[in-house]
């Protein structure tokens, strides 16, 4: 459960981020009709900044790919060589669901 809340956290600030990330590339282009040094000069920083965000962001996305196929590899090297104690879990947790839900 707190892996799963983990993965939609994570999820929502990646969306969250690349939708930071496009708006910036439109503020960026939208400025491109202004005129003059200091315009200049800001979309030099906003297109360097955008930049930095971008490779962050594939940083991140990469890191995350990583992490979650590693937690899976241990996932199923724990179900192989506990089968039984696999089944019991997985029972136990479809008894407290199946509990939870026939309270509604």
């Amino acid at each position: 459960m707190v892996n799963t809340s983990a993965k939609t956290a994570q999820e929502i600030l990646l969306a969250d981020f690349q939708t930071l990330v496009r708006d910036t590339e439109k503020l960026l282009a939208d400025t491109a009709n202004l005129a003059g040094d200091q315009a200049d000069e800001l979309r030099g920083q906003i297109n360097e900044s955008l930049l930095r965000a971008r490779d962050s962001l594939q940083q991140t996305q990469e890191t995350m790919r990583v992490r979650g196929e590693a937690a899976l590899g241990n996932a199923e090297e724990y179900v192989r060589e506990n089968p039984w104690q696999a089944v019991g879990i997985a029972a136990g947790v479809g008894l407290v669901v199946g509990l939870l839900a026939g309270r509604r």
